[in-house]
């Protein structure tokens, strides 16, 4: 039987057909999911896509954490469900504190969009076992809300247990704290980063690379494996 991944659409999310075709082409069942649902379909992992949910009113990702959706995504999260936040959904996931920290307006207080290149810190979590530690990978980035900040204490927690899972590579395109694009949760099954895997998973679009696949591809082991 496919392995099932929830891909979470909320008013705003731009990202989440191209989502669904990197979980079809990694071999996995994209499952659509609509903000008002208030189950997730028996999905066995979820991604929330990027986006400017609800128009970033307010805060970016701060009213998309109210959602219906969101009850079971964070209930199933802390019952060790595989989670990616990509982009708003990283945003997301540090409104609902399943990830710390937070995000805010780049520096430079301009949209930004180019390929990234990104050093995998971390390989043990849910979303980058196919990685190798170090390795330099090259995405999409495409945001304004993309400085990742937190207080030290966090920043030096992060580091301490190796959660800081990817970083910027050559220039630092936002202004986050430490380079950090990327950080998981204690137990490596929440995953949020602000460039985009999605739009690197096939040679003819994106960066022309599939440096991005590889998220898909350690999911679908992950659950193939369980």
């Amino acid at each position: 039987m496919t392995a099932r991944v929830g891909v979470i659409t909320f008013p705003g999310t731009l990202d989440d057909r191209d989502t669904q075709r990197a979980v079809r082409i990694a071999g996995l069942e994209p499952v659509p999911l609509w903000h008002r649902d208030k189950d997730l379909q028996q999905v066995d992992a979820v991604v929330l896509p990027g986006g400017f949910s609800y128009g970033d009113y307010l805060r970016a990702g701060a009213i998309s954490r109210f959602s219906p959706v969101m009850e079971k995504v964070i209930e199933g999260a802390r019952e060790g469900m595989p989670v990616l936040g990509i982009c708003n959904g990283f945003q997301v996931l540090t409104e609902t504190h399943l990830l710390p920290g937070a995000m805010l307006r780049n520096n430079h207080l301009h949209f930004i969009c180019r390929d990234q290149k990104l050093r995998v810190e971390n390989t043990d979590t849910a979303w980058t076992s196919d990685y190798e530690a170090g390795q330099e990978i090259s995405v999409p980035l495409k945001n304004i809300d993309g400085r990742y900040v937190a207080d030290e204490r966090t920043l030096d927690m992060l580091e301490a247990e190796g959660r800081v899972a990817f970083r910027y590579v050559d220039v630092n395109p936002n202004g986050s704290l430490r380079d950090i694009a990327g950080i998981t949760n204690e137990a490596g099954n929440v995953v949020g980063l602000m460039p985009h895997p999605e739009h690197a998973v096939e040679p003819l679009v994106g960066t022309g690379r599939t440096d991005g696949l590889g998220f898909f591809t350690s999911i679908l082991k992950k659950l193939v494996s369980v």
